[in-house]
């Protein structure tokens, strides 16, 4: 078991995070802006209560979680929250979204909306001088690759981070494309893949669907990818998600197979 210089604790984990970089007390000093004299502490085990912003600190001069500083725990704990709209009509459409999009503003969230012109337009009116608050993109302009988008929510989702938001709240629509894309999988596959990308983010993702336009098929997909549908009648858990790792390596039919 582990013992002496390589007990497990707080200190321990910041020593070894400092060693594997090669670095020296006063380098991590340096680096994280903080006295030599405290990390001598912090590594010697007499100073063991930290502030967030020491820890943070810390972890973005070490490149690692603060998570696994304060616990050491493998993998960061899963902030992100990514749920599937099902909707049946404009109307329907528009009583959860514009909410959830009001939301934002009462919890000073920043929020972005990337749908199709008809779609924003139902949710400007909807806001009204809320709207101001919303930032909008036309879907059709966003790209329709998985690389594309999840690189253009990234950017978003760190910018507004950065400035201070605490929080951050997408509402998305695949294009007419990308629903037919469920066919294939690859839209499936995108959405998963939104699962492992922003983890460790603090973001609300809702991905708008037409019931109408979704086979059974596609229905299936998303219980599959998504963690929470929201219906009518409010936010379901999916008791057929599927571990993102799991469903992207899954290797897709041939195209004769089956057949």
């Amino acid at each position: 078991m582990p013992s002496g210089d390589d007990d497990i604790g707080i200190g321990g984990r910041v020593r070894a995070a400092r060693r594997r970089l090669g670095w020296s007390r006063e380098a991590l000093a340096f680096h994280a802006g903080i006295s030599w004299s405290a990390i001598s502490q912090l590594e010697g085990g007499r100073r063991r209560n930290l502030r967030p912003g020491t820890l943070a600190a810390l972890a973005g001069a070490l490149g690692v979680t603060v998570d696994y500083l304060v616990s050491g725990s493998a993998f960061a704990s899963s902030m992100l929250e990514h749920s599937a709209l099902v909707y049946e009509s404009e109307a329907e459409f528009v009583e959860t979204a514009a909410p959830f999009l009001a939301e934002a503003l009462e919890r000073s969230e920043a929020a972005l909306v990337v749908a199709g012109a008809g779609r924003i337009e139902l949710l400007r009116e909807a806001l009204g001088a809320n709207q101001r608050h919303v930032e909008f993109a036309e879907r059709a302009t966003w790209g329709d690759g998985p690389v594309e988008v999840l690189s253009g929510f990234r950017a978003f989702v760190t910018s507004r981070v950065e400035a201070g938001t605490p929080w951050v709240r997408i509402l998305a629509e695949p294009t007419e494309e990308g629903r037919r894309a469920f066919e294939h999988r690859s839209l499936a596959r995108y959405e998963s893949l939104l699962n492992l990308a922003f983890s460790a983010t603090p973001l609300t993702a809702l991905c708008a669907y037409d019931a109408r336009t979704l086979d059974e098929t596609a229905m299936t997909q998303l219980n599959l990818t998504h963690p929470h549908t929201v219906v009518r009648a409010g936010l379901v858990r999916s008791t057929d998600f599927v571990d993102p790792i799991q469903f992207v390596s899954a290797r897709e039919p041939a195209p004769d197979e089956g057949r």
